[in-house]
């Protein structure tokens, strides 16, 4: 396989990663980062870090809506939960 193939398979994958996450919603990010060690912040994060290596000027507000498709404050008011005591403990945890 050559290089842009690699490449345009990675990006594809990346961006149904992306589209799965927008649907599902109902996964937190805590459970995420609970049971795989990283959540949608983390990819935007990423995302953000690969920009700002290509000389692109991204901060962490433009890289979470590129991310999430639309401001981080209006996802987190739409769809973000309280976390329960058992997340944070378990986050405690994993992450001590």
């Amino acid at each position: 396989m050559d290089a842009q193939t690699e490449l345009e398979l990675e990006a594809a994958a990346f961006r149904k990663l992306r589209d799965h996450l927008a649907k599902r919603t109902d996964v937190q990010n805590i459970d995420m980062m609970n049971q795989t060690g990283f959540c949608r912040n983390c990819l935007s994060r990423w995302y953000q870090e690969a920009a700002n290596d290509r000389g692109i000027d991204m901060d962490k507000a433009q890289a979470r809506e590129a991310f999430y498709g639309m401001p981080f404050e209006d996802w987190k008011s739409k769809h973000q939960t309280e976390a329960t005591q058992e997340q944070k403990d378990a986050f405690a945890k994993s992450h001590g």
